[in-house]
């Protein structure tokens, strides 16, 4: 009985929504105050801010899009895949960082390694099914 309940496809669905909850808040946050997402542009040094925004609003709402519809679900989760390892290594850079800040940042660097880790079994999940038919 638990084999089937966990294995159904609404469990699926929230499964791959639960993923993308971060994405999906963030992406749309920044859209709606974009002036912030600007500002968060400026504070890690990235620039041209205002076209990365876009990129970043483009990148995090339609790649959770195509996971969460299933079309080139593979691509949508490699997408943020890339996009978290890259901007954990710009955002949380503990290394460097004193304490106690430095144990909080590694904490969270480590959590999104194990995001990043979730969208590439969702990428080589879909693939997989897609080779088998």
């Amino acid at each position: 009985m638990a084999t089937r309940w966990t294995t159904s496809p609404a469990v699926r669905w929230i499964a791959l929504l639960l993923l993308c909850a971060a994405y999906l808040q963030g992406g749309l946050n920044k859209a709606m105050d974009f002036n912030a997402a600007i500002a968060e542009m400026n504070h890690f040094g990235l620039s041209p801010a205002a076209p990365l925004a876009v990129a970043v609003i483009v990148l995090e709402l339609g790649a959770a899009a195509l996971i969460l519809t299933g079309f080139y679900r593979w691509l949508g989760a490699l997408a943020l895949g890339g996009f978290t390892l890259m901007a954990t290594f710009v955002a949380l850079r503990f290394w460097e960082m004193p304490q106690p800040e430095r144990f909080m940042a590694a904490n969270s660097f480590f959590e999104h390694l194990g995001l990043v880790g979730g969208f590439l079994l969702v990428a080589w999940h879909d693939l997989k099914e897609r080779a088998n038919g």
